[in-house]
């Protein structure tokens, strides 16, 4: 049993990775919308199907924390498919190279919240850890299909994006 302030922070980062997944979802289905290319359009809506799992797991997760899911998830998800389609139409090495940046910043928030995590709550930090797992492969094959590393502007764009909706999913 989870004492109070560690249900409450499980309930935040566990909301902030439901947000996370919930955006995962709306960049992935924009990017195979206007992808050019089939073959990268069909491992876009791949990687939406498993990120499903992602968003099953803290969302179930977060019922049985008694928390919530984010006011905010209508907004980030309308604006990672704008992102996630004009990343699509910039090409494929373009698009992959953001899903590879993308999985490399997920994976640092993700071990991030594990570390934040009470001691006592297993049940979290074993989603947790699965999670970043599968986002280390998404990163890897995004890479390994040719995507290119994104201008530096770009990424801090991202990490940016990332924290403002982590600091408004943590909240609401």
């Amino acid at each position: 049993m989870l004492r109070e302030q560690d249900r409450g922070l499980s309930v935040r980062l566990m909301r902030v990775n439901h947000s996370g997944e919930v955006a995962a979802q709306a960049l992935y289905q924009g990017q195979a919308l206007t992808s050019r290319d089939a073959a990268i359009a069909a491992a876009m809506r791949h990687a939406a199907a498993e990120e499903t799992d992602h968003l099953a797991w803290c969302e179930q997760r977060l019922r049985e924390l008694k928390g919530r899911t984010s006011v905010l998830n209508p907004l980030w998800y309308a604006g990672s498919f704008a992102i996630g389609a004009l990343a699509g139409v910039l090409g494929r090495s373009t698009s992959l190279g953001f899903v590879a940046e993308t999985e490399r910043q997920v994976e640092a928030h993700l071990r991030s919240h594990i570390e934040q995590l009470g001691v006592a709550d297993k049940r979290s930090r074993a989603i947790l850890e699965q999670m970043t797992h599968d986002e280390m492969q998404h990163g890897a094959q995004a890479a390994s299909l040719g995507g290119k590393e994104l201008p530096i502007p770009v990424s801090a764009a991202m990490r940016l994006t990332s924290r403002l909706m982590t600091r408004g999913s943590y909240w609401l």
